[in-house]
């Protein structure tokens, strides 16, 4: 299956998340973990399109949630950082998704500047993840 720029970001904009997950972790410096993730549910009768999305985009990886639920998944940040938000840069999602894309990408921009470490960082980065997103960013 060929996907098409356009098509993908079509279902993105119906089917996609941009998830900032934010969780206690005693691991890390602050106590608290940061986790970024670009994600695509699907029904399994539509597993091709998500192993389809994974061959596009050449990263991330696709597994079961529940007994008939699957899902497309990118984690690792340098993926995210270097594939996946210069893409919807150059490709532009046309529904409020955009909203969610760029607080995604901003999110993303103060962990590459080491605010996720710091306290002030990650409420800055809770109240981003917070906001409406009709919110200009």
């Amino acid at each position: 299956m060929n996907l098409h720029p356009r098509w993908v970001v079509g279902f993105v904009d119906g089917e996609g998340c941009f998830h900032i997950g934010i969780s206690k972790n005693p691991t890390m410096k602050s106590g608290i973990q940061v986790l970024p993730e670009f994600v695509i549910t699907q029904h399994k009768r539509d597993v091709q399109v998500l192993y389809a999305l994974k061959a596009f985009f050449k990263c991330g990886i696709v597994r079961h949630e529940k007994p008939n639920i699957l899902c497309f998944r990118v984690r690792e940040r340098k993926a995210l950082e270097t594939i996946i938000i210069p893409f919807f840069e150059k490709h532009k999602l046309k529904t409020r998704k955009r909203q969610d894309f760029l607080k995604f990408r901003r999110v993303l921009k103060m962990m590459s500047e080491g605010l996720h470490l710091s306290t002030e960082g990650i409420e800055e980065i809770r109240i981003l993840r917070e906001s409406p997103s009709t919110k200009e960013i």
